[in-house]
Order: C-alpha cells, then structure tokens, then sequence
C-alpha cells in the first residue's frame, strides 16, 4: 500500500505525518520539510485540521483512523494510552497494571518509547510513578509543554 507524507509547524515544532490511503500510520517530530504528492488522502486532511484544533485548545478527543505498526504487547499499550482521557496523567505502573501485572512496567515504559503517533496516542500523558516527567522520545521539553497545554485548556474547558 502507498505511503503519503506531509508536515506541518506546531507550537512544539515541525510535525511529519505519514499515511496510506486510509489510515494514519505515524506522527513524529522533525524539522525537516517533506515532499508532499499532488493530492493527500483525506486521512492526513483530517489529521493536520484537528491537530490545528488541539493546538488551538477546542479539540480533546482526536477522531481518526489510525493504524500504527507495532507488535501485539505495543498495540496493547496504546489501546491503554488511548484511554487516559486529555489533561490527565497515569502513571507506567498504572498502565501495565491495567494490563493485568505490575511486574510489566518496563514493557509498557518500552512499548510507550516506541509509540508511533505521539500526540495522537497521548504517551506523553504517561509519567513516572512518583509523578515525575521520565522519558519522551520527543523530547522532555516537549512533553512538557503538551502536559501544561492540556492542563490550562482543561481549566479553561470546566469553566464553560
């Protein structure tokens, strides 16, 4: 199946996506610009327009089609991530406990490292268990700039 990329500037910097026809298949940081083919799919359309409104602050719930590559465990983990709800944090305990065994913390610590659409999976709303910001492969600076986004627009939200 056909790959189609494209990028975008962010408030945490160039952003590349890469789709096929239908799905979004990775979400990644870089600042390099990307040669983008005469028509993108609607997938990536879709992906930079509620991108935008995240950014913006009006979106919390990101409604696409996603299919990221990763083993069973590595889809696991982000089904899990994809239920930590915006402004929230849980823990890598918390997370593989939902999984059925605390003992696989360092699994879901690795499988988080390797999630393949940050933002949209939110791993960065995964933090260690004495509440400390630990690892993003983003970036720490990143990660915390999306925490705090999240935590204002979650205040400003409840007060409407």
């Amino acid at each position: 199946m056909r790959s189609y990329y494209t990028s975008m500037d962010s408030p945490v910097g160039r952003i590349v996506l890469v789709s096929n026809d239908t799905h979004l298949k990775s979400l990644s940081f870089s600042g390099e610009q990307v040669d983008e083919p005469d028509r993108l799919p609607e997938i990536l359309l879709r992906t930079v327009h509620q991108l935008n409104e995240y950014f913006a602050g009006t979106r919390f719930i990101f409604d696409l089609e996603i299919d990221p590559d990763g083993s069973g465990f590595q889809k696991q983990v982000w089904q899990q991530l994809l239920k930590v709800p915006y402004g929230s944090t849980k823990s890598y305990r918390e997370v593989a406990v939902s999984l059925g065994s605390a003992l696989n913390t360092r699994a879901v610590g690795t499988a988080n490292g390797k999630n393949p659409l940050a933002i949209i999976v939110p791993c960065h709303r995964i933090i260690g268990s004495d509440g400390k910001m630990v690892g993003y492969a983003g970036g720490l600076n990143r990660k915390k700039w999306l925490l705090l986004h999240e935590a204002q627009h979650t205040k400003r939200q409840e007060l409407f």
